[in-house]
């Protein structure tokens, strides 16, 4: 792909991915020309940032809530949120329109993007699965100590977890990151619109007009594709990468 996006002249042939010259930024520069990236990119940063903040602090606050609170139908309660994994974010996309653009009236807003999105009931079937997984030894010791069950999260369970924080954060990030559905849905204002919704638009729209149709699409997904790439390389060695026992003697 990357490939491809740098081709002066179209080959789609297997040759084509061992070229010996003639690469060129020239497919970048045309998207440049004829889309605002920095704006589409800033764009994207909100409302990725948005989904990730609500998705990290929910997934934690239900997560250790499903795992370490005993309360009456918390089982009934962690079985409904794995029955919601199940229905497809497409058969409620007209619903969430109407409650959000007509209800609420979030229509070409930032909110209107990120409130569908903020808790995300796989993040929070994975908190819960590492919080269960801590030794309850760390738990009676800071409540001997007479430490708060928010005190126990913050100061013992969350340093503790960093592996499942990582794991939820690029899983999400991926989400709306490529999401343009959604955003095209609820905002027609083009300086509002996210990366994914400039490029899906450039892509169908313009590509093809451009002097070489095959790299100019190519050069678009790379764009897309290299940030949730990038987050991969810098976080994947840290994602088994635990302590969970080193709190405990013996």
């Amino acid at each position: 792909m990357i490939i491809g996006s740098l081709q002066k002249k179209p080959d789609t042939s297997l040759k084509g991915a061992f070229p010996t010259g003639g690469l060129t930024l020239h497919n970048y520069a045309e998207i440049n020309s004829r889309v605002d990236l920095v704006r589409s990119l800033l764009n994207s940063g909100i409302f990725t940032g948005g989904v990730l903040l609500g998705t990290v602090v929910f997934g934690v606050l239900a997560g250790y809530a499903l795992a370490r609170l005993h309360f009456r139908g918390r089982g009934t309660l962690f079985a409904v949120m794995l029955l919601v994994q199940i229905v497809p974010f497409q058969l409620l996309i007209i619903p969430i329109y109407v409650m959000i653009v007509r209800t609420y009236g979030l229509a070409d807003s930032y909110a209107g993007m990120i409130v569908p999105f903020l808790i995300n009931s796989t993040a929070v079937f994975v908190f819960r699965q590492f919080f269960l997984a801590l030794p309850d030894d760390l738990f009676s010791a800071a409540q001997l100590d007479g430490a708060g069950e928010l005190r126990i999260l913050w100061s013992v369970a969350l340093p503790l977890v960093r592996p499942a924080l990582l794991t939820v954060v690029l899983l999400t990030f991926i989400g709306p990151w490529n999401e343009f559905l959604w955003p095209f849905l609820v905002t027609k204002d083009q300086s509002l619109q996210p990366l994914a919704v400039t490029l899906a638009n450039y892509i169908s729209n313009i590509a093809g007009r451009a002097s070489n149709p095959f790299g100019a699409i190519l050069a678009g997904a790379v764009v897309l594709a290299a940030p949730a790439v990038a987050l991969f390389v810098v976080f994947q060695k840290r994602f088994t990468a635990s302590e969970i026992s080193s709190g405990v003697k013996g």
